[in-house]
C-alpha cells in the first residue's frame, strides 16, 4: 500500500449482515491494512454501527455509519449505500426491521423448499450462532457446503439458489422509491452501489441514475472490486455528467469472499479519502 495516499474503503460488511467477521474485527483489519477511514454498509441493518464506533473510539480509524439497502428497478434487484445515518434513531430501525420481516419470510420458505427434498438447511444453521443476522443467499451458500451438498459456494448459486435456481425465491418487492424515502429521511448521503452487477448497459444505467437522482440520489460507486480501470472511468464520466459524487469500496465480507480483500479488492483498489471528503462537504 502506497503510505503517501490517505486510502479508504466505503463498502464493508460485517457479520451484522453477511460478512464473517463482527464489526470489531473489520475495524482491526481496516487498521492493519493502514485505512484511514471505512463505512460499515451491512445489508438492510444499522445493528453493527454501535459496537464499532465504540471499538474505535480512541483508534485511528474514521468511521462512516452507513447501510446497504436491496430494491427493485424494472424488475431488477439493485442496491443502494447510505453514508451517515441516523443510526440510533428508532424510526430507522423500525423502517429497517419491516424490510428484515419481509426478507425472513422469504428465507423460511427457501427452507421449507430444501427440506421438503431431503436438504439439511436449518434457520438455526444459517444464523449461525448469530441470532441478528440478515440472512443473505451468502449464508444459505454456506451452509450448502458445509452440509456436503456443494462442493463450493460457485456451485450453490448456479445449480440451487442463483436467480432461476429451485430454491430460489426472490425477495419481497422493495421499490426504489421506498428505499430512497428511508434514505433519504435516516441518511446525509445515498450512491448507487456496484451500477457494473446488474447486467445492464451503460444507457441503461444511465436511465437508472438520471431516474434515481430524481429521487435524491447523490452519487454512484464508481470504484468496486467487479470494475476494471476503463469501467470504472466510464462510471466517474457518467457521474461527473449527471452532477453526482463518486463513491469506491471492496464489497469485502472477510472469508464469504475470499479474494476480496479490504481495502484493496481484488488486489489493485485504491480509494482516496478525498472522494470521503467531497462528501462530507454535503
Amino acid at each position: 500500500m502506497n503510505n503517501n495516499l490517505e486510502l479508504i474503503d466505503l463498502h464493508v460488511h460485517s457479520n451484522a449482515s453477511d460478512g464473517s467477521l463482527t464489526p470489531s474485527e473489520v475495524a482491526e483489519e481496516a487498521i492493519k491494512a493502514g485505512l484511514k477511514a471505512i463505512a460499515l454498509t451491512d445489508h438492510d441493518t444499522v445493528d453493527g454501527i454501535p459496537e464499532i464506533l465504540e471499538y474505535t473510539k480512541d483508534k485511528p480509524l474514521e468511521i462512516v455509519p452507513g447501510v446497504e439497502l436491496s430494491c427493485y428497478y424494472n424488475n431488477r434487484e439493485i442496491h443502494i449505500l447510505g453514508f451517515y445515518g441516523d443510526y440510533s434513531n428508532p424510526k430507522l430501525h423500525e423502517a429497517l426491521q419491516h424490510l428484515s420481516e419481509q426478507r425472513k419470510n422469504r428465507n423460511i420458505q427457501m427452507v421449507e423448499l430444501m427440506q421438503r427434498d431431503g436438504l439439511n438447511v436449518t434457520m438455526e444453521k444459517l444464523l449461525h450462532g448469530n441470532p441478528n443476522s440478515v440472512i443473505t443467499r451468502a449464508h444459505f451458500a454456506r451452509v450448502l457446503v458445509e452440509e456436503g451438498i456443494c462442493k463450493d459456494k460457485e456451485v450453490a448459486f448456479k445449480k440451487y439458489i442463483g436467480v432461476g435456481c429451485k430454491y430460489y425465491l426472490p425477495k419481497p418487492k422493495i421499490t426504489c422509491e421506498m428505499a430512497m424515502d428511508i434514505l433519504n429521511k435516516y441518511f446525509k448521503a445515498s450512491f448507487l452501489a456496484h451500477p457494473l452487477l446488474y447486467k445492464m448497459g451503460y444507457a441503461q444505467i444511465e436511465e437508472l441514475i438520471v431516474y434515481l437522482k430524481s429521487l435524491g440520489l447523490n452519487g454512484i460507486e464508481a470504484f468496486h472490486s467487479s470494475n476494471n480501470i476503463y469501467e470504472s472511468d466510464k462510471l466517474r464520466s457518467m457521474a461527473i455528467k449527471h452532477d453526482l459524487l463518486i463513491s469506491g469500496g471492496s464489497d469485502f465480507h472477510g472469508i464469504i469472499k475470499p479474494n476480496i480483500k479490504l481495502g484493496v479488492g481484488r488486489g489493485g483498489m485504491k480509494i482516496q479519502k478525498y472522494l470521503l471528503d467531497k462528501i462530507k462537504e454535503l
